[in-house]
């Protein structure tokens, strides 16, 4: 059984400069429940069916099957999703000895910049680039299903 362990955080500064790739993603979802998703994806030219099991207390590990499939297929599975789909351009930046992925969103979650690590372990410690800000692991209002149902540019303005 895989665990995906990772945190994240709002991006707070320009991380343009360190980008070493950048790819586009359109997803959507089967399933968004609370404790469980199944995810549709396609990054650049692949597909994807992702499945995701309830986050532990602390937001920052759960179970994580992905499987690579056909780009037709995932074409129309999209078709099949929830109402409500990310669009978002990932960027990859190194720091340390890790790999930070940035999520440009755009379309209903327009303004919404984000950056997540994965770990070995909740507790490995990693480097923090000057361009990363508040930690919002854990909290829902964050998780790309939930950003499908609630998008970033309807929430009250802080």
């Amino acid at each position: 059984m895989a665990t995906e362990i990772e945190r994240k955080f709002i991006v707070k500064g320009d991380f343009t400069t360190d980008v070493y790739s950048s790819e586009r993603i359109v997803q959507g979802y089967i399933c968004s429940e609370p404790g469980r998703t199944v995810r549709v994806r396609i990054r650049g030219e692949k597909g994807f069916l992702t499945i995701k099991g309830p986050s532990d207390d602390k937001g920052l590990s759960r179970y994580e099957f992905e499987q690579e499939i056909p780009l037709a297929d995932a074409e129309q599975l999209l078709k099949l999703c929830e109402p409500g789909a990310i669009d978002k351009v990932r960027h990859l930046v190194r720091a340390g000895k890790h790999t930070w992925e940035v999520d440009v969103f755009h379309g209903a979650n327009e303004g919404l910049v984000m950056a997540e690590i994965e770990l070995a372990s909740e507790d490995e410690p990693f480097e923090k680039p000057d361009w990363i800000g508040e930690e919002v692991s854990g909290d829902r209002r964050y998780y790309n299903s939930m950003l499908t149902k609630q998008p970033y540019t309807q929430w009250a303005k802080k």
